[in-house]
């Protein structure tokens, strides 16, 4: 991703330590890719990016488990103030995963876990992830035993860049090359679409001002619950319909890709059993390859 080589490096510990002061205030653009190189030019010349290795873009990979009758998006579509979102994210270039939990109680509190997670085990729940889960639920008053009803229902594959504000004050995500897949091999991808995503304090950050001066406006996207009303039009989509009008519209989709993104040795050793086992149709090419 040669879009951006104009900025200096950063390292992870350095973003780690900078980024962990901020009073977090998220914003999300959905951004064509086309028009993020003009964003990118009005930053500030200090601004830094995550560098490890000599690169600067990332394979991710993300697992979403919900319940037969999708209580988790339907929970994120009405919306509801009980809501929670269970996901396994996969950090491909590193072989490592992690299981996340989040979710939000009648008092509007957010509170999300993350543990490390075998990467071979990261299509589906293990016992004591479901004990933990089951427990998670009972803190906002959804019944435990529906933990057992949770199976894989989404998986998410995308490239991250992050950059941090030249002052410290903020930082941002952009994810490229998003892809979304079903159980049965059924997806689509969104080659010339970014989606940017920015924290900061309590002032606007540099990349937010920038996307605002470019005409780019915060958009309610979550890559789940979008994804899920994109692929099902059946599906509760008033949240989220000026994006699946536009940017999601199937006019603007492709074919997932058949071949992973480039991978490191270490990801072939630590995420050789893939989740497309069980996420992919056996009979797709995707069925033995892994991308983020």
């Amino acid at each position: 991703m040669t879009t951006f080589d104009r900025f200096d490096p950063v390292s992870l510990d350095a973003l780690v330590a900078e980024a962990s002061f901020l009073t977090r205030v998220d914003r999300k653009y959905v951004v064509p890719r086309e028009r993020l190189e003009a964003v990118l030019t009005m930053l500030d010349p200090g601004t830094r990016v995550l560098e490890i290795d000599g690169a600067r873009d990332f394979a991710y990979e993300s697992v979403y488990f919900d319940t037969p009758d999708l209580l988790s998006f339907r929970m994120a579509a009405q919306p509801r103030r009980r809501r929670f979102k269970l996901r396994t994210r996969s950090y491909l270039d590193t072989g490592t995963s992690y299981l996340e939990i989040k979710t939000r109680g009648a008092r509007g509190t957010t509170v999300k876990e993350r543990d490390e997670y075998d990467p071979s085990a990261r299509d589906r729940l293990t016992d004591d992830a479901r004990d933990d889960v089951a427990d998670a639920f009972a803190t906002i008053g959804v019944a435990s035993e529906r933990a057992d009803e949770l199976d894989a229902t989404l998986l998410t594959r995308y490239r991250r860049a992050t950059m941090l504000a030249a002052d410290g004050a903020g930082r941002a995500t952009v994810d490229t090359a998003l892809e979304w897949i079903e159980p049965d091999g059924h997806g689509f991808a969104l080659p010339h679409l970014a989606i940017v995503e920015t924290k900061s304090g309590a002032r606007p950050s540099d990349v937010d001002r920038a996307l605002w001066r470019a005409g780019h406006r915060p958009a309610t996207v979550s890559k789940y619950a979008t994804g899920l009303a994109a692929l099902h039009p059946t599906l509760p989509r008033n949240r989220w319909a000026r994006l699946l009008r536009g940017p999601f519209d199937p006019s603007h989709r492709a074919a997932p890709a058949t071949h992973p993104t480039t991978a490191t040795h270490k990801e072939d050793a630590s995420c050789s059993a893939s989740p497309t086992a069980a996420l992919s149709s056996p009979t797709t090419a995707l069925s033995s390859n892994v991308a983020a």
